[in-house]
């Protein structure tokens, strides 16, 4: 079964998002991102290949639906969003459960869980692979 998650990265306009279909959970594509994609340059690269099937290492080991399997369908390209309720209420709708974000200088990563004053709680992916390592 699949763990969905959303890869993205704040702009000047916004979030640019994409989908990813397998292994979303942060010991996997949080490790990946963490590790592989540590700057503007190769988000931004990878965002662009639009939805994904599985993250790889890098971008020719990642699985692109339109690049590698040929599924050019209207939604395959990365979508933008004003903000973080936009991108994650769009992503919820594809059964996401987790919503990772580059900030141009570190991944924060969300279950799409809300604190009690309503707004999405992040934390540093670093910090979430911690409290794996310790449950």
């Amino acid at each position: 079964m699949a763990t969905r998650s959303t890869i993205s990265i704040k702009t000047e306009d916004g979030i640019r998002a994409i989908y990813a279909h397998w292994d979303g959970y942060v010991d996997h594509n949080g490790k990946i991102l963490l590790n592989h994609y540590t700057h503007d340059a190769a988000v931004t690269a990878l965002i662009d290949l639009g939805d994904i099937s599985q993250l790889g290492v890098d971008l020719d080991k990642t699985v692109a639906y339109a690049r590698d399997r040929g599924e050019n369908f209207a939604d395959v390209s990365a979508q933008m969003f004003t903000g973080t309720e936009d991108w994650i209420e769009y992503f919820k709708g594809s059964s996401c459960e987790f919503f990772y974000m580059f900030d141009g200088q570190d991944w924060i990563v969300s279950n799409g869980s809300k604190d009690a004053q309503g707004n999405y709680e992040f934390n540093f992916i670093e910090v979430e692979i911690l409290k794996e390592i310790v449950n």
